[in-house]
């Protein structure tokens, strides 16, 4: 049935949408909306899918969840016991992650301008590895392993000159970017030199992200080659052997019944091809491969829940349907036209009868969850559900027009639910003002 996201979704013999055999309304009337929901079984099968193919490929692997899609403490329990790793990209995402008792060992940090304190942070820790982003940081964190008697194992970023076919703001890849070394302009092994004088530093090898919310093998498979050959460079450059690659994520998700479903099966076999290949032909021994999929692990997996404010139906133009969220707590559109399938809960069994735009609350004209979509004839007082909110919508939350963030409930596999993550107050929002 087009209407329902995923096969977590069905409907109750009352007509109401349910979430892992959880009536959605029960969860808007217990806890209030806006409500971010997750689906711990979907996270964890999708954990498990992404391991199980990697395994399949190689030998060596890690699969690292990238937190900034969802960094929440309820989270690195569960993939901790699910075999993955995690990288995080700013001091508190690596906070989090450690109060919630995830090992810092299995921990790398990303960022294009780590602060001397988070890097400190990090190293103290006993952070994996570290994500080198510029010369720049070379030196300082050279220093900082210094002075706190630690060897402290890096990678660097490579920009591999790959242009995804996804939105601009979110292609990562290509040449003209703000993240990592280019491999042309030789920038790429002058930070491998740089790395390899350094004293306290040991290069583990090499990490690319070449975008995000991509379908398709072909970018992923190009840059896998190219970062294979460049690796075969830097080995012989450096007289070494590099025993790490990181290929990063990106990987797309269903935000609509016509977007195409995923195969991470077949994706992850064709990367695995292209990497046997690769090696092959340049000479390399296998790596351990890392991937870093973010969206594809909890994107699915949550959807958020709101209140019918209002339905505005303005002859000539839209029906807008307002809700008690916004761009405040789902910047996506505003961002990126991202659009996103929704239902009204007690009527999911009903066909989707007439196009209306969700309409948030903020004062901004481009304040949207999703425009001119199919639903049913949405009323006030009726609870909408937006599916696959799961990732970058908490995550890129912010307090606009003095919003409290929503809450986030967690549904277990066993059925039960529970908070793990409050609604903010208003209290919240004032409690770093100076008066």
């Amino acid at each position: 049935m087009k209407s329902l996201y995923s096969s977590h979704f069905d409907i109750s013999s009352t007509g109401t949408l349910c979430l892992d055999g959880v009536e959605l309304l029960e969860l808007a009337r217990t806890y209030g909306t806006p409500l971010y929901v997750m689906s711990e079984s979907a996270i964890r099968q999708a954990c498990r899918r992404f391991v199980g193919a990697m395994g399949r490929n190689f030998g060596c692997f890690k699969v690292a969840y990238a937190s900034k899609a969802l960094c929440a403490a309820f989270l690195y329990p569960i993939l901790e016991a699910e075999g993955m790793h995690a990288d995080v990209v700013s001091g508190g995402e690596l906070y989090t992650a450690l109060l919630a008792g995830f090992p810092a060992s299995k921990l790398h940090f990303h960022g294009n301008n780590k602060s001397v304190d988070e890097l400190e942070y990090a190293v103290h820790s006993g952070i994996g590895s570290v994500v080198i982003d510029s010369l720049g940081e070379i030196e300082r964190l050279d220093a900082i392993a210094a002075r706190l008697g630690k060897r402290v194992r890096v990678l660097f970023r490579v920009k591999p000159g790959v242009e995804a076919h996804t939105h601009a703001s979110i292609m990562t890849g290509q040449n003209d970017s703000k993240f990592g070394f280019g491999i042309e302009d030789g920038a790429g092994l002058e930070a491998a030199l740089a790395i390899h004088r350094a004293g306290n530093l040991e290069l583990r090898g090499i990490h690319c992200h070449i975008g995000s919310q991509i379908f398709g093998d072909q970018s992923f498979t190009v840059a896998a080659d190219k970062m294979i050959a460049f690796t075969a460079q830097l080995n012989q450059a450096l007289g070494v052997t590099l025993p790490e690659l990181i290929l990063g994520g990106g990987f797309g998700i269903r935000y609509m019944p016509e977007d195409d479903s995923p195969d991470v099966d077949a994706l992850i076999d064709s990367i695995g091809s292209a990497v046997r290949q690769g090696c092959k032909k340049h000479g390399v021994p296998l790596p351990e491969i890392v991937i870093e999929p973010g969206r594809a692990i909890v994107g699915p997996a949550g959807c958020t829940l709101y209140t019918v404010g209002g339905v505005k139906d303005i002859t000539g133009a839209r029906c807008y349907v307002t809700v008690d969220g916004s761009m405040s707590d789902n910047p996506r559109h505003a961002l990126y036209d991202a659009q996103y399938d929704a239902c009204v809960v007690d009527r999911a069994g009903e066909s989707k009868r007439v196009i209306q735009t969700i309409a948030g609350r903020c004062c901004e004209s481009g304040d949207m969850i999703s425009r001119d979509i199919a639903l049913q004839p949405a009323r006030a007082g009726d609870t909408l559900c937006v599916y696959a909110t799961g990732a970058y919508n908490y995550a890129m939350s912010m307090n606009y027009n003095r919003l409290p963030r929503p809450a986030m409930v967690l549904i277990a596999e066993e059925g039960t639910h529970r908070l793990v993550i409050r609604r903010e107050t208003w209290a919240d929002m004032t409690r770093c003002d100076v008066i």
